[in-house]
């Protein structure tokens, strides 16, 4: 395909979410989100194939588990996904929601003891739940979290994508490398910045679901390197579908990378357990 015409899809595509943000952005907060996880579920799902994918691989981890109810799953997977994005770009009314929220778990006062003493924190994060809804209830509490974040193929979203990631007013490191230096030196300088560990990408093939996955190390890295507690968090959406539990866990010990990163999976599979309709399984985590 030539860019000419990739540019022109990019486009298109980018005027008709616009435009579908728009016309629901017209609508009451509440009502908004059900009815963007009902279109993902019934028709944006399917046309994209996330509908498809998320049974794969729903069927790759749980093979016993009859079709119908892998069906249904994946069904219920694209309406948080669809409820999730809506509620990216309605950051503004979506950041007043999450912030009347109170955080809880044991790394609480493991943040506050890294503020009061200036060490550098990378919060785990992933796609879980709704992925922001942590960072988001975090900042309420006074803390200032950035993230290292992968720009969209398609730049008319990512435009919309960075300035939603931007909205808390804290910096945004895109992945690449000199994205990722001023991410580090941000952490050495006693900072705070989310990192996602959860989709395909690095070399290192380690097991997540009972499969091996592409996983990248980095996270464990960095952390190595800048002494960064590394924290995992979860925005996890209550039976509401507007709501969100913010769980801080304890940090992941300081080992070797891969050791790290395979006690971030663990800790990732436990929420799936819980509530495996609420982790993004329309992404190709088993490439």
């Amino acid at each position: 395909m030539s860019t000419t015409v990739a540019n022109a899809k990019d486009w298109a595509s980018d005027r008709a979410i616009r435009l579908l943000i728009g016309w629901l952005s017209r609508q009451p907060y509440d009502r908004r989100m059900p009815r963007m996880g009902r279109l993902f579920q019934s028709y944006l799902g399917p046309m994209t194939g996330y509908t498809d994918r998320a049974a794969r691989n729903l069927a790759l981890v749980y093979p016993q588990m009859p079709a119908d109810q892998r069906r249904a799953m994946a069904k219920a997977i694209c309406d948080n996904v669809g409820r999730t994005f809506m509620e990216f770009y309605s950051y503004t009314e979506f950041t007043a929601h999450v912030q009347k929220l109170t955080p809880t778990g044991a790394g609480l006062a493991h943040i506050a003891a890294a503020k009061e003493q200036g060490l550098p924190v990378i919060f785990a994060a992933t796609h879980f739940g709704n992925p922001e809804a942590a960072r988001h209830g975090l900042t309420a509490m006074g803390y200032r979290i950035g993230s290292l974040y992968r720009p969209m193929s398609n730049p008319y979203f990512n435009e919309l994508y960075v300035g939603a990631l931007e909205s808390l007013g804290a910096p945004c490191f895109q992945q690449g490398s000199q994205g990722t230096m001023a991410f580090v030196r941000h952490l050495k300088r006693g900072g705070m910045a989310a990192l996602y560990f959860d989709v395909a990408a690095g070399d290192a093939r380690l097991p997540f679901m009972g499969h091996p996955a592409k996983t990248a190390t980095s996270l464990g890295e960095i952390a190595i390197r800048t002494k960064a507690l590394v924290i995992p968090y979860f925005g996890i959406r209550q039976p509401d579908g507007l709501t969100f539990q913010i769980e801080v866990e304890e940090p992941v010990p300081h080992t070797t990378p891969e050791e790290m990163m395979l006690a971030l999976n663990a800790r990732l599979e436990a929420q799936i357990a819980r509530h495996p309709e609420q982790w993004f399984w329309v992404h190709r985590r088993w490439k």
